[in-house]
């Protein structure tokens, strides 16, 4: 909880629902990330920046749809590609449609490392193994639940 335990209960003033929201998420949100993603990404060998860009590369991409997948400015995936490419991970190509465009493809290393990666981000973490099957359960049918509801 040491990433995030500064939010909880710092957030008063709104109504009863959004206080426990705002504790349920202060409480979720180490569990998942960074540490977890963090974790992954020094066990693959990888910076977490890599790791990031290596779950949107099922497809090639380019630069500009790389930024926004990544959130980040598009100068930050010039670097993070660089290092991709370093790492014989993927490699730039000229798009098919616009060869001033460049577009990100895995190499097969980077192909193979994409697996490990979500292999590993499918691992139930220590901390869902160690609950019980009744609260796994329950566990589980409230995210179902929260992903079924609208986006908004």
């Amino acid at each position: 909880m040491r990433y995030y335990s500064f939010m909880i209960g710092k957030h008063k003033g709104g109504a009863a629902g959004d206080e426990l929201a705002t504790e349920a998420w202060g409480l979720l949100v180490p569990l998942v990330y960074p540490p977890r993603f963090i974790e992954i990404a020094h066990k693959l060998g990888v910076t977490p920046p890599l790791l990031g860009a290596l779950r949107f590369l099922e497809q090639p991409q380019t630069m500009g749809r790389m930024a926004e997948l990544l959130r980040c400015d598009p100068s930050n995936v010039t670097g993070i590609v660089d290092a991709l490419e370093d790492r014989d991970l993927a490699e730039r190509k000229p798009s098919a449609e616009d060869r001033r465009v460049k577009v990100v493809e895995l190499t097969a290393a980077g192909k193979k490392m994409r697996a490990r990666a979500a292999k590993e981000m499918y691992k139930p973490p220590p901390w869902i193994k160690g609950l019980s099957a009744a609260d796994q359960r329950q566990l589980r049918d409230i995210l179902k639940r929260a992903g079924a509801e609208p986006r908004g």
